[in-house]
């Protein structure tokens, strides 16, 4: 295993990890379409390219034997709704292949991030997470996080996702 920043280097295959992560987790959150539409729209090489070069965002990569198998996404001091304090990170991705799940990868690059948002001195970090992916929330709970509060995640005009926010206070 091994963790990088991300670089600008990897725009093709991260911009295609995004994808594929994306649709194995929330890809039966809507219609075909609609998630079809979403993704087309939102995980463009363009997009990345410009989050990659936003100082405000902290991009990681995830390798298992010289293959990009995950990627994590920061945003440093991101108070938003029931966090209030202005020093707590949001984990805005953290996603990894399918194929990695049970293996223990998850879990350190989850430990990592995590890692990271306390040597930039955050006072927690919080995220979103949809009601329906029962184990990421199981997951998250076991680390210590709790539902502090609700969002809508847009996928379209016509379809909203209920999230919970939920905040893992340092």
């Amino acid at each position: 295993m091994k963790i990088q920043p991300s670089h600008i280097s990897e725009l093709t295959a991260l911009t295609e990890l995004a994808k594929t992560t994306f649709l194995q987790s929330h890809g039966h959150c809507a219609s075909e379409e609609e998630v079809a539409a979403y993704v087309a729209e939102n995980f463009t090489e363009s997009n990345l390219k410009k989050e990659l070069a936003d100082s405000n965002n902290v991009y990681h990569s995830l390798y298992l034997n010289d293959e990009l198998v995950g990627y994590s996404k920061i945003n440093l001091n991101y108070p938003f709704k029931a966090v209030t304090d202005a020093s707590c990170a949001k984990m805005e991705r953290l996603y990894l292949l399918d194929k990695t799940h049970g293996t223990g990868l998850g879990k350190a690059f989850f430990d990592f991030n995590i890692e990271l948002a306390k040597a930039h001195e955050q006072s927690g970090v919080w995220l979103f997470v949809w009601v329906e992916n029962h184990r990421a929330i199981r997951f998250y709970e076991k680390q210590g996080f709790e539902i502090v509060g609700e969002h809508d995640f847009r996928i379209s005009d016509r379809h909203y996702n209920p999230n919970h926010q939920m905040l893992l206070k340092f």
